[in-house]
């Protein structure tokens, strides 16, 4: 079983920057790959970043490239999301999610492919 802290949300003026944490308990962080999705009201969960369990395989969508950066430390068992340059239509619950039994350079899109998930964060961004 493995549970994941998810941390660093807020309330953030249009063109800030925010980092999300997210803390992981139970087994090998490392053989995990790793996902954030976000979801706003009446919208569908949204693959935003995803890191392969190796870390040599990242993806991020085509809504953040060049805003947002996934990134994992091993040592503190903790992944990360850098958001910067945020905009009002970033606003939602964001999720980080974990995966087992993958291919070390397969990065994971789809939710139904990760495991475990955190409780979520909420990211709201003013115009």
């Amino acid at each position: 079983q493995v549970q994941l802290v998810e941390s660093g949300g807020g309330l953030v003026q249009a063109g800030g920057s925010l980092r999300l944490s997210c803390a992981a308990s139970g087994r090998t962080f490392s053989s995990y790959a790793m996902g954030w999705f976000r979801q706003a009201p009446g919208k569908e969960r949204e693959f935003i970043a995803g890191m392969s369990r190796s870390g040599a395989g990242i993806l991020h969508a085509d809504s953040v490239e060049g805003r947002f950066t996934i990134s994992r430390d091993n040592s503190k068992n903790t992944m990360y999301l850098q958001m910067n340059s945020l905009k009002p239509e970033d606003s939602a619950v964001y999720y980080c999610a974990v995966a087992s039994g993958t291919r070390a350079f397969t990065v994971l899109t789809a939710a139904s492919g990760y495991e475990y998930w955190g409780q979520g964060t909420q990211v709201t961004v003013s115009s």
